[in-house]
């Protein structure tokens, strides 16, 4: 290393270290701890452990009716812990939402390498049956719904869901018709939208009426998609 030599005057003690001794700047860079690496397995069971504790929370009480302090108790963890994950409830919210945009593509994805398109259609509104038909999912929906309507944060995710939903039919139904599967001559467009209105509509039946159980709606339900979008004679 070169030899550090000293101006007239100068008092090299009081100077920052860095100027005083190159040499140091690496020693006491290396007595600083090392940043803790994030283990990506725990921190995503972490998080999956709050998502699933807010939505139990979120459909017994609803968002707004739901504290943070109810969350950190129903997952067993401090407020610090949570936030280091969520900052705000808000972002646990947008986190559902997206996770159930997520779980739609994923599931359109495997459905569009099913042979029998028109078949794998029926077998997945019979799962929008099954979800309606559970008291928390549904609960859940309609307070997304919900909340989309007031906070336009939340409407913008609820809006790009549904158009995405609406796109991934589209693809499905035309891809089912090139395949004389469903009417070649049906709008895919149109009949998507319808699609997805049936199955908003399923959720608020269920919200508005307790005599409708959407487990036992499948026979008349598919008998309806049936006749919609099947060629008639």
């Amino acid at each position: 290393m070169a030899e550090i030599v000293q101006a007239p005057g100068l008092d090299t003690d009081r100077l920052p270290t860095e100027i005083r001794a190159p040499d140091l700047i690496i020693e006491r860079h290396a007595r600083r701890p090392a940043m803790r690496k994030i283990d990506p397995e725990k921190h995503a069971a972490r998080r999956r452990l709050i998502l699933d504790a807010a939505i139990a929370c979120f459909s017994r009480k609803g968002f707004h009716g739901t504290s943070t302090a109810e969350i950190c108790a129903e997952a067993g963890m401090s407020p610090g812990n949570l936030f280091h994950y969520f900052p705000t409830k808000h972002t646990i919210i947008a986190a559902i939402v997206e996770e159930e945009r997520q779980e739609t593509a994923e599931i359109f994805r495997k459905l569009g390498e099913e042979e029998d398109l028109f078949a794998a259609l029926l077998g997945f509104m019979d799962s929008v049956l099954e979800l309606a038909g559970d008291p928390a999912y549904s609960s859940l929906a309609l307070e997304i719904a919900a909340e989309a309507m007031r906070d336009e944060r939340i409407g913008t995710l609820a809006t790009t869901n549904d158009a995405e939903l609406q796109s991934a039919l589209v693809a499905l139904l035309r891809k089912a018709a090139s395949r004389n599967q469903i009417d070649r001559t049906l709008d895919a467009e149109g009949a998507a939208r319808w699609i997805a209105a049936i199955i908003d509509g399923i959720f608020s039946r269920v919200a508005v009426d307790p005599g409708f159980k959407p487990k036992e709606e499948s026979v008349l339900l598919r008998r309806l998609l049936s006749r919609f979008l099947r060629a008639q004679d």
